[in-house]
């Protein structure tokens, strides 16, 4: 069992969101008193198709509840998004319960149908995969470079059985979250273009170079990324803007949510990634910002996150707006052992960021100090900043 981060208002309604695996259900079972929570699971086709045909009926099941019931939770309400209007009316009319909690793997159906969110009435949380303060002592660098970080995986008893997991996932992803939700018209053109968009986690997206490799075009390239983000499988990373001098890029990256996920749509489970290869540097930056990006939203930090690269090619991996605080530029390098030159990009624009934090984050156990450039284990600079 791990315990997780994600803290939820005791006296507000929320929802969360979170891809498919990530625990959401497993996680409000075990944090809500089982004595004061009442649970609709939409999963359940017959559940599913009542409460869609007729949402009234979650009405009259709720007021029917005891009064020592405070917690309604609606698992998976972008199925039947129309209860979002009956659970607004709750809310407003009869006060009661105290709150609901409303999951979904999906923001597709809520987003694209204009469902009512409930006008401000529930926060916005997401839970993500593990991350390394919620593993302790079991967080294992080797697993997480290979496997991600769903529950499951860190359930298994061997590599086999995580194969086996994520592999079901990719195809679990296909059939429900893309089939179901008719999100593109042709599966299998899209199936060539997860594969494509695995290996292009972490790049700068070139939507014609993306469309030319899975015969398509960049518009309908552009929105099959789109369909990642809503399903929650993926991310973008924008480019940052500023007065630098220097010519920035201006497209975004594209992360899928999950280091493991990423490896299995683009079929590279059986792939051992090896240190010193640029393979295991792109998943170790990867997975370092996966992990910043949960932290930032599980403590509520209201950071902006992007990244900076030039034309000519000089990159900063993350850039950190931080609320009150200097801005943070941080390179991602995966080497046991920090040389000054791993330090050369952040250092080039040491002039156009004077008040900035430079950070470098990296295997190294040792904390350096290169000029103006921090250096320390990865997991310590992300406390740091």
């Amino acid at each position: 069992m791990f315990h997780r981060q994600l803290q939820l208002s005791p006296h507000r309604s929320s929802f969360l969101f979170g891809a498919r695996g990530t625990g959401k259900s497993t996680h409000l079972r075990r944090s809500l008193p089982e004595s004061e929570t009442h649970f609709v699971n939409l999963l359940e086709p017959d559940t599913e198709e009542s409460l869609s045909r007729d949402p009234r009926l979650l009405e009259r099941e709720v007021l029917a509840l005891p009064t020592s019931v405070s917690t309604v939770v609606v698992d998976e309400v972008q199925k039947a998004p129309r209860l979002l209007d009956v659970v607004h009316n709750l809310i407003e009319t009869h006060r009661v319960p105290q709150r609901f909690v409303l999951t979904g793997s999906s923001a597709r159906k809520l987003r694209r149908g204009g469902a009512n969110l409930l006008a401000g009435r529930a926060s916005m949380r997401s839970l993500f995969p593990l991350v390394t303060g919620e593993l302790g002592s079991d967080f294992d660098e080797s697993i997480a470079l290979r496997f991600g970080g769903l529950p499951t995986v860190w359930n298994a008893h061997s590599d086999a059985d995580r194969i086996d997991y994520l592999r079901a996932y990719a195809q679990t992803y296909l059939r429900e979250e893309i089939r179901l939700e008719q999100a593109v018209r042709r599966i299998e053109p899209f199936r060539r273009f997860l594969e494509v968009s695995a290996q292009s986690s972490g790049k700068v997206l070139n939507y014609a170079s993306i469309a030319r490799d899975v015969g398509g075009d960049p518009k309908t390239v552009e929105a099959w990324f789109g369909v990642l983000e809503d399903t929650l499988i993926g991310y973008h990373l924008d480019a940052y803007h500023s007065s630098v001098r220097k010519q920035l890029q201006k497209a975004p990256k594209f992360y899928l949510f999950d280091v493991g996920v990423a490896r299995a749509l683009g079929f590279m489970l059986n792939v051992t990634p090896h240190p010193g290869t640029a393979y295991f540097g792109e998943l170790f930056e990867h997975l370092v910002i996966g992990e910043v990006r949960a932290r930032n939203a599980y403590e509520e930090r209201d950071w902006r996150l992007s990244y900076l690269l030039t034309k000519d090619g000089v990159e900063i991996d993350l850039v950190v707006q931080r609320p009150a605080q200097p801005l943070a530029l941080i390179e991602i390098k995966s080497a046991d052992l920090v040389r000054d030159d791993h330090a050369t990009n952040l250092l080039r624009f040491a002039d156009d960021f004077p008040d900035a934090d430079l950070f470098l984050f990296s295997r190294d156990p040792r904390p350096k100090q290169l000029g103006r450039v921090r250096a320390l284990p990865w997991r310590d600079g992300i406390q740091a900043i």
